[in-house]
Formats: structure tokens, sequence, C-alpha cells
């Protein structure tokens, strides 16, 4: 292994095109859900606007942004916002952040039963011009069991919604692998998902989380999981339905037609810059890293007094390079050789020439040959997580 610690890295530090913001508020606490959310009844969620506005403000001022490429709100739920809320908080995002690009990618979180035609009116309005809908599972059995509130009739009324309001660039998040959800059941959730002819879907395995109701009946032996082989199928299943209806893969859980990939996710892929705005936030900007403070009110308290901070870091180089490889080879194009070069002046080789040969010997990567670089095999895109474990502590563990 070389570990090179040189100072030849190229390091240029531009103004961040990509903005997250969080709003941590849901009608409910889903039974797997462990981000920073919280049940809205009582919430001081005005109070919290406010904070966010103040957040932006302060943060802009330190670090001016570039023109705005993408835009993402994420939860919780942050269709929960009344019309009201909605408006003053995307006239507070349009405000700080004045300058977008023409082509710039506005989405928002929104769960299906949240998002009637006037709250909808309110987002295009906004700016907000995609719009990606929690719908996980088309059974309301198992939507239920899942901790779900809504029903398959409240996803066809918001996408409905959706396209009256002339919002048409829509996506749905699924979940496989769920407590007692076979392949048959799957398939009938993808066929159904299908029949809606979206531009994007997002197909995630569940992920028993700590701090989870999940995650205290698994203790309990309690959770009726799929076993690894049914698991496997359903993940088989679903990248050949996808493909076969025309999706490309373009990451291990999204699928999109040509164009229609979310651009603000493969900001993160690419590891570049985006500010990170809310309760729980991360951002990164420059190779620092912060986290903001979690609760609603601390984190409204801190805000008023300045960067409403939890920690803020600088990343190291050895780990940049870790995420910069774990990240990229996420995405089913690859890393490029370039874009490593480019962010730390050292060829990718040099760096992390075992793990690829281990990776390529075991048939879980292969060269890019379009365009120098490394990506994951169809063998290695089952097996993702074993090849992101090869790169993530290779440097950091043994620095």
């Amino acid at each position: 292994m070389t570990n090179n610690t040189n100072t030849n890295e190229i390091n240029v530090t531009s103004a961040p095109e990509a903005v997250y913001i969080h709003i941590p508020f849901c009608t409910n606490k889903c039974f797997y859900c462990d981000f920073n959310s919280y049940v809205l009844k009582d919430q001081p969620v005005m109070d919290y606007l406010r904070a966010l506005d103040l957040e932006m403000e302060q943060t802009v001022a330190i670090t001016p942004p570039g023109v705005i490429k993408t835009i993402f709100v994420g939860g919780g739920t942050p269709t929960v916002l009344k019309p009201d809320e909605m408006a003053f908080f995307l006239a507070s995002v349009r405000k700080h952040f004045p300058n977008w690009s023409d082509d710039i990618e506005f989405s928002m979180e929104a769960n299906p039963g949240t998002t009637d035609l006037e709250k909808m009116k309110v987002m295009k309005d906004g700016g907000v011009n995609r719009v990606s809908f929690g719908v996980q599972a088309f059974q309301n059995k198992l939507l239920g069991e899942i901790g779900r509130i809504h029903n398959t009739d409240d996803v066809y009324r918001s996408l409905e919604n959706a396209h009256k309001t002339g919002l048409h660039n829509l996506s749905i998040d699924l979940m496989f692998g769920l407590p007692n959800q076979t392949v048959e059941m799957l398939d009938e959730t993808i066929t159904k998902a299908l029949e809606l002819d979206l531009p994007h879907y997002s197909i995630y395995s569940l992920k028993v989380e700590e701090n989870t109701l999940f995650h205290t009946l698994f203790n309990k032996n309690k959770l009726p999981l799929p076993n690894e082989d049914d698991e496997l199928a359903m993940y088989r299943l679903l990248m050949d339905r996808m493909r076969e209806a025309g999706y490309k893969q373009y990451e291990i859980s999204n699928f999109a037609k040509p164009g229609k990939e979310s651009q603000h996710n493969i900001t993160y892929w690419k590891n570049e810059d985006y500010y990170g705005f809310g309760a729980g936030a991360h951002g990164y900007v420059g190779r620092k890293r912060h986290i903001n403070i979690k609760g609603v009110n601390p984190y409204n308290e801190a805000a008023s007094k300045g960067l409403p901070r939890l920690d803020q870091f600088e990343v190291p180089r050895e780990e940049a390079m870790e995420d910069f490889m774990m990240v990229g080879l996420r995405m089913l194009d690859g890393m490029e050789n370039d874009r490593f070069l480019k962010q730390f002046g050292v060829p990718v080789e040099e760096i992390f020439a075992a793990p690829l040969k281990k990776m390529m010997d075991l048939g879980l990567i292969e060269r890019r040959h379009d365009l120098e670089g490394y990506r994951l095999s169809e063998k290695g895109i089952l097996f993702g997580n074993d090849v992101f474990g090869e790169f993530i502590g290779y440097l950091t563990v043994e620095a």
C-alpha cells in the first residue's frame, strides 16, 4: 500500500452549486426510519423555518454560492408544511440563492396523501420542479406493517395532483427485503410502479438501523425478514424488470429514463461540494464537513445566535480518497481516473493498487475503457458492499 500524503494535490475550491435542506417533521415515525425526524404535532414549525432562514443567511455571507444547479429538500416529510408555511420556506430559499441555472433540478420529498392541489401549486410556483414520493410498496397490508400511514389510493391521487399542477418530473421510492415481503409481492409492486411510467425510481433494500422499532424487534427475534437467497432474488428481479422496461440502472439503487437521473444525488456520488441546512443536516464544502444540531428547539435557539453546528471538521486527505472511491463506485458508470487526479494530484493506482487488483481478480470490478476508470462488474453490483468495504478504512485504519 502507498499512503502518499505529498502536497501534489490540486485542491480547487469553487463556490458550491448544490443545496440540501432538511425539514424534520413527519405525520408519524415509520418503523424502519432512523432519519432525524419528529412527529409534527405541537412542533414550532414557523420558528424552525425562520431559523433555517437565518442559517442560510449566515452561511452565504461566509461562503457565497455559485450558480445553483440542484436543490434537494428532504426530511422528514417536507410536504407536511401547510401552504403558507411552504410559500414562506420557498421564498426564503429563493432569497438566499437567487442565481439558478437554466436547467436547475429542484427536488422535494413527499409522502402520498400530503400533497393536495393547493400545496402542489405553491411548490411549483416556488420553483420546485421534481418531486420524489415515498411509496415503498403497493400492498396496503405491508404498508401498515412497516408503519406507513398512506395507502395505494393516496399514491395515485398524489401523482395525479402533481401532473395536474404541471409537475411531471416525478420519482417514487420503493423498498425490498421488508418483513413478510415475498419475491412475488415485490414483483407485483414493480409491475404497479412501472404502470405509472415515471421518469425515475429509487428501490432500496431494508437496512435495520439502531434506534428504530424494527431494530428492537430484530433483537428480540421478532422481525420476520426474507432470507438472504430471497433478498438476492428480489434484487436480481428488480434489476431485470427495470432493464426490460427501458430504465438505466445508473446507481446501485436508482433507475431512470435517459436524462432523468437525480442530479443532486450524483453530486454526492461524485464527492462534490454541497450546502447542508437544517436540524441534523450534513454539509460538505472545501473538504470541510459539518453536522448541525439535531433537535428542533436546540437548532432554533442555536441558529438565533450563530451557525447551529454540532460538529465541523476538515476531512483528512486519506478519508476523502476513500470516500471518493466508495461513492464513485456506487454509480454504475463508475469512477473516473481524471477526476481523482484532479482532486488529489496523484493517480488512483498509486493509492489503491492493492484493493483495485484484489477486486478485479475476484471479478467484482472492471476497467472502463471508454473513459479511464473503474466500475462495478455485473457480479460486483450484487456484492457492492463487499467492494466498498475494501476501500473504506484502507488508508485511514493503517495511516
